[in-house]
């Protein structure tokens, strides 16, 4: 039961990082692909429809901690008390911006607003490129279960350590990179004319990017955190995560060679799922790992609700988790095809 509930929140993260990732991409990008004001709606039109409901999983992701993992889920809050903040400002910018650009049609207030909407759109990935690195190295968590951390000591990974240090800000600037080539695929398929020329264009040229960053936190996740590979071989599900993350980067680059945008976005959406995947088979049942003493780690054994909520809280998700992706498999049918400027009732 425990297995269920912490490969639920792996899913549920990765469905995460894989859809709003690519609005990410596209509020990074849309400064640089869309040069126009009626380019500039041709992208909030290509993400209008999803952007709100992409945050659903994120959601989802606290809803299935509070229920199954309590305990890491109150040590994460305390312990990231200012990480969080920053994420809840990043979304809610993001969400303004995009609302509040459309009330006045004055050029200067629309630039502002894009220009808020781009900046919150690239400091999210690296926040949650930080978290991820934060997980993968570990956290100063002691005996009572908690943990205090500031947001940066002497940038080492040794104790006592912040939540940036290089390892985490590598991580962060991966992720910016990663999410940015995602939303850049995202609005080739979605979009026709010079946006998508110019799409198309960044996607290429950072897909290079992309690849130099994923070998470099190899690299560096290897040194930080070697438990990590020792598991590998003994870790099945990881090796179909290093097979879509591989695999992954070459269909994508295939995608783009070819012209066949949506094979390139789909082969994106598997190299981000693959990371994710390999990661959690790996770190499997560690879910804060302790920088102090491993005896203090929080897991999946010893950090779960009891089997009644675990069983009865299941029966729920399971109804609640094919509603959610029946939900978006309606909205992908109805917003179908190329859009245009004004589609998503902006302008």
């Amino acid at each position: 039961m425990e297995m269920f509930w912490f490969w639920s929140v792996a899913v549920v993260m990765a469905l995460y990082a894989i859809l709003d990732g690519f609005d990410f991409g596209a509020g990074i990008l849309h400064l640089f692909v869309a040069r126009t004001d009626a380019e500039r709606r041709q992208v909030l039109a290509a993400i209008g429809p999803w952007w709100d409901g992409n945050e659903v999983w994120l959601l989802a992701g606290g809803g299935v901690l509070f229920l199954a993992f309590p305990k890491v889920l109150a040590a994460s809050f305390s312990g990231f008390y200012l990480a969080m903040f920053l994420v809840i400002w990043c979304l809610l910018l993001r969400g303004i911006s995009i609302e509040f650009r459309s009330h006045l049609g004055d050029g200067l207030w629309r630039a502002f607003w894009d220009g808020v909407f781009a900046l919150a759109s690239a400091f999210m990935p690296v926040l949650l490129g930080a978290a991820l690195g934060n997980v993968v190295r570990g956290v100063p968590l002691d005996g009572s279960g908690f943990f205090n951390i500031p947001l940066f000591t002497h940038w080492d990974v040794q104790n006592p350590v912040g939540i940036l240090d290089w390892y985490t800000v590598l991580m962060g600037l991966f992720v910016l990179a990663a999410l940015a080539c995602h939303g850049a695929l995202y609005l080739a398929w979605k979009t026709d004319g010079p946006v998508r020329h110019r799409s198309r264009t960044a996607a290429l040229r950072l897909w290079t990017a992309v690849v130099g960053l994923a070998l470099a936190a190899t690299i560096a996740t290897a040194r930080v955190n070697p438990d990590l590979y020792a598991r590998l071989p003994h870790a099945p599900l990881a090796w179909v995560g290093l097979a879509l993350y591989v695999g992954g980067l070459g269909v994508a680059l295939a995608g783009l060679r070819l012209e066949r945008d949506l094979l390139a976005f789909a082969g994106s959406s598997a190299f981000i799922l693959g990371i994710l995947v390999a990661t959690a088979a790996c770190v499997w049942p560690v879910m804060l790992r302790s920088t102090l003493d491993p005896r203090f780690s929080l897991d999946a054994l010893n950090a779960s609700a009891g089997p009644y909520a675990l069983r009865a809280g299941m029966r729920w998700w399971i109804v609640a988790f094919v509603l959610a992706l029946g939900y978006f498999a309606f909205l992908g049918r109805v917003h179908r095809g190329k859009v245009q400027a004004g589609d998503y009732g902006h302008e």
